[in-house]
């Protein structure tokens, strides 16, 4: 199985695709080509959060702003996975957490020389890249063509909360399509307060389990399936409610 992430919307994954098909039989999965364009970090928040839920894979990874520069691009291997990616960070925080008991973390650089375009480098070095890892498999990553060892990369972590014992405080890290806030505050502040009400940004707003337990339109705090608080309305957009976007710093007061 080959994965296809990218902020590329269409057309631009189809001929990714048609370059792997034309080196491998690989099964094609994709994940989304709607990452918020040029964003590395919700990038890599959300391929943190789906690609765990994968077999084995070869993960292919295109958020890109980088590219014709001399970024360099990365092939890492952790497991029975490979993420191929450019050298922005983007794949770290997935690699970490695909990474079980004992198993360690292994980057290598990718020749790309001469690609046939400065402005696509998923289909002229990320796709074949793939298809090769594919092809090799992702064992032997180390012993293919094209792949050695990385002497050095760029890593992306998430900014750390501060919690205490009457608040927490954060920002939001992503927006979904829903208008869901999600923020770095770990969801546990809220273990105990369920049923009660908090105060984000002095305002306050009820905490509950699901969208539905408020009315329509009507502004909730809860934890999502990703486990941090966040900032929703039931029906409705949280980050227009709340008047958050991405980066925005959240205080949560009890």
């Amino acid at each position: 199985m080959i994965t296809l992430s990218s902020d590329f919307g269409s057309p631009y994954p189809a001929a990714m695709k048609g370059v792997i098909l034309q080196a491998s039989d690989a099964r094609l999965v994709d994940v989304s080509h709607e990452f918020p364009r040029q964003d590395v970090r919700a990038a890599a928040f959300w391929l943190r959060e789906v690609l765990p839920h994968f077999p084995p894979a070869v993960h292919c990874v295109v958020i890109d702003p980088g590219v014709g520069t001399d970024r360099a691009a990365l092939a890492i291997r952790v497991g029975d996975h490979a993420v191929v990616a450019p050298d922005n960070g983007v794949a770290l925080p997935v690699a970490r957490e695909l990474a079980g008991e004992g198993d360690v973390i292994e980057v290598f650089e990718i020749a790309a020389e001469d690609p046939e375009s400065a402005t696509f480098h998923g289909r002229d070095v990320f796709a074949p890249a793939a298809a090769r890892i594919h092809e090799a498999g992702v064992d032997a990553v180390h012993e293919a063509e094209g792949f050695e060892r990385a002497d050095g990369y760029e890593d992306l972590t998430f900014p750390e909360p501060t919690v205490g014992e009457t608040g927490a405080s954060g920002e939001v890290l992503v927006v979904d399509d829903f208008g869901n806030s999600v923020t770095n505050v770990p969801g546990d502040v809220l273990d105990d307060r369920w049923g009660e009400q908090v105060r984000i940004n002095g305002e306050p707003a009820p905490v509950r389990r699901t969208y539905a337990a408020v009315d329509p339109g009507q502004r909730l705090v809860t934890v999502g399936s990703h486990g941090n608080v966040e900032l929703a309305v039931n029906r409705g957009r949280g980050d227009e409610a709340f008047d958050v976007g991405r980066g925005a710093r959240v205080e949560l007061n009890f």
